[in-house]
C-alpha cells in the first residue's frame, strides 16, 4: 500500500529537515532572559514524617546545572548555533558556578552582569519514589531562592544596549521571561523595535502578566495550560478561537502551542494552522519543554524553513524532552533532534508497507 499524496507531502519535508540538522551552517542568536540555576534532589520516600502528614526523603543523589535562558544558550550551542546570551547574576557561588559551566561548553558570557549583593535564583526540584519503583519518580516539592529586588537600572540599561549592538547578523532573537526582573517593559519594547528594523525576527517565552510587552513579535510560545487560562480570560469558546483572538489583539506572526502528548500546533495570522501530533507512547517529564522548542524555533529561522517545517521541528525537539530519562542532564542536540525525525520518517514508511 503506497502513501497517499498528503503523506508523501509529509515524508518529503522531514526527510529535507534531516538534511538540514546534518549539514553545518552557523547562526548567530541573540538571546535575553533570567539565568538561574536548576537543582535536583534524588531519593526514596518510603515514609511519612511521624510529627506531620509529609512524606520524608532519604538522599539518593543530586545534580546542579544551568536553567532558564542559559538552558536555550545551551542547547543553541549543542545544535550550532552561536547564542549571544544577555542577563544578570549575583556575585555569590550560584552565579558564578553558571557562569563556569557556560563557559566550559563554549557559550558566550560576556553579556552576563555579575551584580554585587544580588540573590541568583536557584530552583531545587526534590524527587523520590518509593524503593520498589524506581521508574516512578514524582515530584515532592519544589523549593525557590530568589532576588525580589529588580535588577539595578545600570546593569539593565547596560545589558539590553550590548544586546541591541549583537542584533547586526542575527538570524533570530529569542527573550526567555521567566519573571525574574530581566525582561521589562522599556528595555523589551527598545530591543523588539530595533530588531524589527533589522530584520531580525523575535521569539518570545512570556509570562501571561507580561503579554503587553510583546506586542507585533513574531514568534510567541505557550504552553497549552497557558492558553486554556487566556480562552478563559477572553471568553473564547475553544483554544483555536482564542488563539485567532489574540493573533489579532497582540499583532502576533505566529503563535505556537505546547501541548504534550498531544503535539505542537502552530496558530498564523496570515497561514494555515499547523499541527504535528506526539509520535510518543511513553511520556516521562515536561521540564525544559518551551527551552527546547524556542531553540527549534531558532535553527528553522535560521535556515528559512516553512511553518510545516517549524511545527514537526518544534514537535520532534518537544519529544526529546518528554522522553528524556534525566531531566538534570538533558542537553537538546542536533542528533538528538536527527535521530527523532528519522523515527518519524521510519514510522511513515513502515504503516505504509
Amino acid at each position: 500500500m503506497g502513501m497517499t499524496d498528503e503523506e508523501a507531502n509529509l515524508h518529503d519535508v522531514l526527510s529535507d529537515l534531516k538534511q538540514h540538522l546534518r549539514s553545518h551552517e552557523p547562526a548567530k542568536i541573540v538571546l535575553i532572559g533570567d539565568v538561574m540555576m536548576d537543582c535536583y534532589i534524588h531519593g526514596y520516600a518510603n515514609n511519612l514524617n511521624s510529627r506531620a502528614p509529609v512524606p520524608v526523603l532519604r538522599e539518593t543523589s543530586r545534580e546542579e546545572d544551568v536553567g532558564a535562558a542559559a538552558h536555550v544558550a545551551r542547547g543553541l550551542n549543542s545544535m550550532g548555533m552561536k547564542s549571544h546570551l544577555f542577563g544578570v547574576v549575583g556575585d555569590d557561588t550560584a552565579g558564578l558556578s553558571i557562569i563556569e559551566s557556560l563557559e566550559s561548553e563554549g557559550v558566550t558570557t560576556h553579556g552576563i552582569a555579575i551584580v554585587e549583593d544580588r540573590i541568583t535564583t536557584v530552583k531545587t526540584r526534590m524527587l523520590a519514589s518509593r524503593e520498589s519503583l524506581i521508574r516512578e519518580e514524582q515530584l515532592l516539592l519544589r523549593w525557590d531562592i530568589e532576588d525580589d529586588n529588580p535588577v539595578p537600572g545600570d546593569a539593565s540599561i547596560s545589558i539590553y544596549e550590548q544586546a541591541i549592538k549583537e542584533l547586526d547578523e542575527a538570524a533570530a532573537l529569542i527573550a526567555s521571561d521567566y519573571g525574574q526582573g530581566v525582561v521589562t517593559d522599556t528595555g523589551s519594547e527598545q530591543l523588539f523595535r530595533e530588531a524589527k528594523e533589522r530584520g531580525v525576527p523575535v521569539i518570545a517565552d512570556p509570562k501571561l502578566t507580561g503579554l503587553h510587552r510583546t506586542e507585533g513579535v513574531d514568534w510567541i510560545l505557550f504552553q497549552s495550560q497557558g492558553l486554556e487560562l487566556m480562552r478563559r480570560r477572553i471568553g473564547a469558546a475553544t483554544g483555536s478561537e482564542a488563539a485567532e483572538k489574540l493573533l489579532v489583539q497582540y499583532n502576533w506572526n505566529h503563535l505556537v502551542v505546547l501541548s504534550g502528548e498531544a503535539g505542537v500546533t502552530i496558530y498564523s495570522r496570515n497561514e494555515d494552522t499547523v499541527h504535528a501530533p506526539c509520535g510518543l507512547l511513553d511520556l516521562r517529564q515536561m521540564i525544559g519543554l518551551i527551552d527546547a522548542a524556542a531553540v527549534a524555533i531558532a535553527f528553522s529561522l535560521s535556515r528559512g524553513l516553512s511553518v510545516q517545517s517549524t511545527a514537526l521541528l518544534a514537535n520532534a525537539a518537544c519529544e526529546c524532552i518528554l522522553g528524556a530519562e534525566q531531566t538534570d542532564s538533558f542537553v537538546l542536540s542536533r542528533e538528538d533532534l536527527i535521530h527523532r525525525i528519522g523515527e518519524h520518517v521510519w514510522n511513515l514508511q513502515v504503516s505504509k508497507r
